[in-house]
């Protein structure tokens, strides 16, 4: 297929670009460290000279992602499923979800729609911050990568928005691939889902037509992901605690990889992906002559709403809710077992913190804090009307 060259910095790699990609692999003494240590027994020429077979990236994929992705599951969960009942296997979409692993949102969704019969998988929005070392930035192309820029100056920013919503539409409309994004730029750090309007702006960048008609051509699933366990929920306490004590910390490079790490390897518990239906016949009822302001608005604030409304909610949910308001508001939806464990869990992850001087109550309140928005996000929705979107 002949895809613009204007795309050329951000998109996946092509097919005939996959051999060249994984020399430029096979050279990086980092890598090949990394793969010593991720698949030991297996010499490394063999699977280079494996990668270098592949046709296209969904046989790349299923070739080395889909049996380690499996045995991570095996290790570090109890297991995942996903319902995608109302989608058609055949058509590509563009699944907007919340955010909850930095790595493995995109890579579980991808392989249990090859479980699942999807004709494929999905090309993967990542943010250019988390691709600083080259073999990381290669590694994610070679898996459909979508490089979305970072860092960059408002007229820079601007110009990007532009040309990932060109190339999103082109995706879906020419490649007929599907698409997973972020419903935010980075995790919501407490929990609390919610969409950003300019991701919503970024989509009507692209396409023709109408705001309806260009966000209807991509075809959006809002898509919800339920974790029991998040295994970064002491990384993210320890966040909270350094910005309240320094308003002025950043998250360093080693940072960024420590949560990759730690969101890959860690306890997951159960995880649950939930698709519901398109937003295409939603978006025809709306109005045609909303200002844009508004209209993005509504839209973000419907999938905001549909997200939550699909939660897979956990005893874990229940019981923070529980011990956050000192109440006893859900206990018949847990057990006493389910609580100790639970408690039992949060003090393990308190004491994980490495900070010099650490506040243990309010480190505490924040992870709580992480397993009761769900909760919250969940029960506000149910009380909403259909008619107040």
């Amino acid at each position: 297929m002949n895809i613009p060259s204007e795309f050329d910095d951000i998109r996946p790699y092509k097919p005939e670009e996959i051999s060249a990609a994984v020399d430029q692999l096979a050279q990086d003494p980092l890598f090949c460290e990394v793969m010593k240590k991720a698949m030991p027994g297996i010499p490394l020429e063999v699977l280079i000279a494996k990668a270098k077979q592949c046709r296209n990236l969904l046989e790349f994929q299923k070739t080395f992602d889909y049996s380690w992705l499996k045995s991570l599951l095996a290790e570090h969960s109890d297991g995942i499923d996903m319902q995608a009942d109302e989608l058609d296997r055949s058509t590509p979409y563009t699944f907007v979800s919340n955010h909850r692993d930095i790595v493995l949102d995109a890579a579980f969704l991808s392989e249990m729609m090859v479980d699942l019969g999807f004709d494929n998988t999905v090309e993967m929005c990542v943010g250019d911050n988390l691709m600083q070392l080259p073999w990381i930035r290669t590694l994610i192309r070679l898996n459909k990568g979508i490089v979305v820029k970072r860092g960059i100056s408002m007229r820079e920013q601007l110009l990007a928005s532009r040309e990932l919503s060109s190339y999103l539409h082109f995706a879906i409309k020419q490649k007929k691939e599907s698409i997973w994004i972020a419903q935010r730029q980075g995790r919501a750090k407490d929990s609390s889902d919610l969409t950003q309007e300019s991701i919503i702006k970024m989509f009507c960048m692209g396409g023709e037509g109408t705001l309806k008609e260009r966000l209807s051509e991509l075809n959006i699933v809002p898509l919800t992901i339920s974790y029991e366990f998040d295994p970064c929920d002491f990384l993210k306490a320890r966040e909270f605690q350094l910005k309240r004590d320094n308003p002025d910390y950043r998250k360093n490079r080693e940072d960024d990889i420590n949560s990759m790490s730690t969101g890959i390897f860690g306890y997951k518990g159960r995880i649950h992906y939930q698709a519901a239906t398109t937003l295409n016949h939603w978006l025809s009822n709306l109005p045609d002559d909303l200002p844009k302001g508004d209209f993005c608005n509504i839209v973000a604030a419907r999938l905001d709403h549909v997200i939550h409304s699909n939660y897979r909610l956990f005893a874990n949910n229940y019981i923070a809710s529980d011990k956050l308001r000192q109440e006893e508001r859900f206990k018949s939806l847990y057990t006493a077992e389910e609580k100790s464990r639970f408690e039992e869990y949060l003090v393990k992850q308190i004491h994980r913190i490495d900070l010099p001087h650490p506040d243990f109550e309010f480190l505490e309140k924040k992870i709580l804090e992480m397993y009761a928005n769900p909760l919250y996000n969940y029960l506000k929705a149910a009380e909403q009307k259909e008619n107040d979107f």
